[in-house]
């Protein structure tokens, strides 16, 4: 069973920024997109970036131009860089990984907070 441990949230001023990781256990399958999702008090959860093994991004209209995604295969993690943090960007923050396997894991998530 692969587990996915995310990290990186808190409490932050708008403008500022935050770096999310999320890194997975290991597996005998190999990881072809990693993403991270978000859902607001009161929302549906939502797209905010993901990418692919090969390194193709793609990114919610909301967050083009101010978050960046990375990934790092030989750890299976993933990044996201947060820039310009603004207090529409409050939410749980959630990780998600697809294997070439067809399963789909989610990490726990993980409290982003903008204060304005």
């Amino acid at each position: 069973q692969v587990q996915l441990v995310a990290s990186g949230g808190g409490l932050v001023q708008a403008g500022g920024s935050l770096r999310l990781s999320c890194a997975a256990s290991a597996s005998i399958f190999s990881i072809n997109v990693m993403g991270w999702y978000r859902q607001a008090p009161g929302k549906r959860r939502e797209l905010v970036a993901t990418i692919t093994s090969g390194g193709t991004t793609n990114y919610a209209d909301s967050v083009k131009g101010r978050f960046t995604i990375s990934r790092d295969n030989a750890n299976n993690t993933v990044y996201l860089q947060m820039n310009s943090l603004k207090p529409g960007d409050t939410a749980v923050y959630h990780c998600e990984f697809s294997y070439n396997n067809g399963r789909d894991y989610w990490g726990q998530g993980t409290q982003v907070t903008v204060s304005s």
